[in-house]
């Protein structure tokens, strides 16, 4: 296996192919990476995103935005709206920023109605200046692009981790430990993720920067959610879902999830409770 290493949307990448990646074919996953920064990223000026922020105003999101924006509305849906990408704003009061200041603000905007941003195609736009934060499943989509540069320019056996986003496309199960979420130098357990399936995890601890201030929010809220403190999930489907399921098990049951996307899960309390799908192809080991 050839491994190739990089930083990319704030966080480490390592993509493992089965034979070297030509320069021409890293170019093309480099222009990919940046074309998604520049739409998605609220933490660059000229993001379409920052755009649309600082006065409104309609955007094109191209097809991947349709495919996000289209999982989003069944996410908010079978959460309640507790997953809303406009949490944006209330993130930013809340320190966590374009510029990492990690400083809450004296008050923090509420989070608008997801009917706030209007939708026509691959259009979007908004009457007022509104800022979204599409971390919930977004990275889980970056992946899959690039998964599917990777393969229509002939590479096999191609597996992309994109720090806890994971797409496996070798010939065997693949070995993942499950990164406790109080002890990061113990596993919670461990997952055989099959050949051409995802796992992604999320956890409150991973981007938190005060007391009970973490980037899970409830948009329902506000405020950072507190019942679940991390979670996995295992899809066949594809890594956008597996990133933005991982996100629904903050706040859904787990049943309701399950009668809608076939996956398996983990999820632990805030409690110390573990609960895991029967299914799971691997090990916990509470």
């Amino acid at each position: 296996m050839a491994a190739w290493t990089f930083e990319a949307i704030g966080t480490r990448w390592q993509v493992d192919t089965g034979s070297p990646i030509a320069p021409d074919v890293r170019h093309r996953v480099s222009t990919c990476i940046d074309d998604f920064d520049r739409t998605w990223s609220r933490f660059r000026d000229d993001s379409l995103i920052t755009q649309l922020s600082r006065r409104g105003g309609t955007g094109d999101l191209g097809a991947d935005g349709v495919l996000l924006l289209d999982f989003y509305d069944e996410l908010h849906r079978v959460t309640a709206g507790a997953v809303n990408p406009l949490v944006g704003r209330t993130l930013s009061d809340l320190g966590y920023d374009a510029d990492y200041s990690l400083t809450p603000a004296t008050a923090t905007a509420a989070v608008p109605p997801w009917s706030t941003l209007l939708r026509d195609g691959s259009s979007v736009s908004a009457l007022d200046p509104v800022l979204l934060d599409v971390g919930a499943a977004g990275k889980g989509l970056l992946v899959d692009v690039l998964a599917g540069v990777l393969a229509a320019a002939g590479l096999l056996e191609i597996t992309i981790d994109a720090s806890g986003d994971i797409h496996h496309g070798g010939t065997a199960p693949m070995a993942v430990a499950l990164e406790h979420p109080a002890d990061p130098t113990r596993a919670l357990g461990v997952v055989d993720l099959p050949p051409g399936h995802a796992v992604c995890g999320s956890a409150t601890n991973r981007r938190a920067w005060g007391s009970g201030l973490h980037h899970v929010l409830d948009a329902r809220t506000g405020r950072p959610t507190t019942d679940v403190v991390a979670t996995w999930v295992i899809s066949a489907q594809s890594c956008m879902v597996a990133d933005g399921l991982s996100t629904a098990h903050f706040f859904a049951d787990p049943d309701r999830l399950l009668e809608r996307w076939d996956h398996q899960f983990v999820r632990v309390h805030a409690d110390g409770r573990v609960v895991w799908s029967p299914d799971l192809p691997g090990e916990v080991f509470a």
